[in-house]
């Protein structure tokens, strides 16, 4: 089992970083590219597991990829162009965005399907999307709404209504993606999400039309419509960049510039809570790209940083951030307060349960229930132990949190299944070995 072995705070620093594509956005130019009848190629796209999964699952559909180590190019085969042979397997990996979303697009598939997934990805609830899916017509056989899946799409998909009350990104484009597929309006009623579909699906001039109402949006879709080419640099992760922010506001006297971040504020939550508690953060260079919002993040370190009362409506554009978030109320004088957070339960690892875990092996008095916690401050917290951090799911959020609190807080770390990081970001331990971590292998 690989781990890695620090025992030294790092040092202040002022560096200048560039963080690879974003995950969430090189999955869906990857899926809406293979169902264009053009050629598609992206530069920055993130090479990590689930992206290679997503391109290992469209070659098999019969999707002709090209991947260089400056660009990926995509032959898109048109809607409802799959040429598979029966019985096909796909695997997600450990993907939750690959399996949600290509459910989506096989709600046409002639012939049946079996879609898999690793050990924590089959854990995750699948019936939040295939009962909206079957409504289509396609059949979706689950294992008491895990995985693995059986699919069977249908010859003549129908256009539906659907409500979606959890506020999932992924449920949403799942249905979004399968309304391609119709003839005729699909209509969604979505709680507040991430909204980086409807934002390609605008740029490619799909027949979208969206209302924004105060708690939901109103998204209409017209099915059939022809796509064509999506040529993409890929902006940096704000996800990924999160480490890095929160590591920089935790170190005194240090700086950090990280360049053309992708800031939709669908996903920015991260940024408005750390503002919240004290946190310097400065944007800069902000443009519109394709839709998305992007800019350079100048972080500055945060000696007085504030708890907070986390209001509930900024989880949605947080949920990835929260073990990070909870590392800087570690260090906030008072008490924080998030609640409503029973959806960072249903992730690659229970992580609302994993929050506590690591707060308390770094001594930090909290209280858990099982949407909420109550964190106790501590502006002085140092750390002089040995600390094991395993037995996580190999979630990589998990992991690569337990790095940043051994770096902001000292103390002799042993971290488990470093290999967890090739999921979402290969290149997390050479980036902070950049700003001066001393890591053992």
């Amino acid at each position: 089992m690989s781990f890695i072995v620090i025992k030294e705070k790092i040092e202040p620093y002022n560096k200048k970083i560039i963080v690879e594509g974003d995950k969430s956005l090189s999955i869906r130019w990857a899926l809406l590219s293979s169902q264009s009848f053009a050629k598609s190629r992206s530069t920055n796209l993130l090479l990590s597991e689930d992206v290679l999964n997503t391109l290992n699952c469209l070659k098999k559909l019969g999707v002709k990829i090209k991947v260089t180590k400056n660009f990926c190019e995509i032959v898109g085969v048109g809607l409802n162009g799959f040429k598979y042979k029966k019985s096909l397997i796909l695997d997600a990996g450990n993907s939750g965005t690959l399996s949600r979303l290509i459910m989506g697009l096989l709600v046409h598939s002639k012939n049946n399907i079996k879609l898999i997934g690793d050990k924590s990805l089959s854990k995750r609830d699948f019936f939040r999307v295939s009962k909206p899916l079957e409504k289509f017509g396609a059949k979706y056989l689950t294992n008491f709404g895990k995985l693995p899946i059986n699919i069977k799409g249908t010859d003549n998909p129908l256009p539906i209504n659907y409500h979606e009350t959890i506020g999932s990104a992924q449920c949403k484009s799942a249905v979004m993606f399968a309304a391609l597929n119709t003839k005729g309006e699909t209509v969604i009623k979505a709680k507040k999400s991430r909204n980086h579909s409807e934002l390609l699906f605008r740029y490619l001039k799909l027949p979208i039309k969206i209302s924004k109402r105060k708690k939901f949006d109103l998204i209409k879709i017209k099915g059939g419509k022809k796509i064509s080419a999506l040529n993409y640099k890929i902006p940096a992760d704000i996800s990924s960049s999160a480490f890095f922010i929160v590591l920089t506001a935790l170190i005194d006297r240090s700086k950090l510039k990280i360049k053309n971040v992708n800031i939709n504020p669908s996903r920015t939550g991260l940024l408005i809570i750390l503002r919240m508690m004290g946190v310097k953060i400065f944007e800069k260079n902000k443009k519109i790209y394709k839709g998305e919002k992007i800019a350079d993040l100048i972080i500055e370190s945060s000696p007085k940083l504030k708890a907070i009362n986390c209001p509930s409506n900024l989880n949605s554009a947080a949920i990835d951030e929260f073990l990070l978030i909870f590392l800087v109320a570690a260090k906030a004088k008072g008490i924080s307060y998030f609640k409503n957070l029973s959806e960072l339960n249903k992730k690659e690892s229970p992580r609302l349960k994993w929050g506590s875990i690591i707060l308390n092996k770094i001594g930090i008095k909290n209280i858990i229930t099982k949407d909420s916690i109550k964190i106790y401050g501590n502006p002085n917290l140092k750390i002089n132990k040995k600390i094991i951090i395993k037995k996580f799911l190999k979630d990589h959020r998990v992991f690569m949190t337990s790095v940043v609190a051994s770096l902001a807080f000292g103390g002799e770390w042993k971290i488990y299944n470093k290999n967890s990081i090739n999921t979402s970001f290969p290149s997390f331990l050479k980036k902070i070995e950049l700003l001066g971590a001393k890591l053992k292998y």
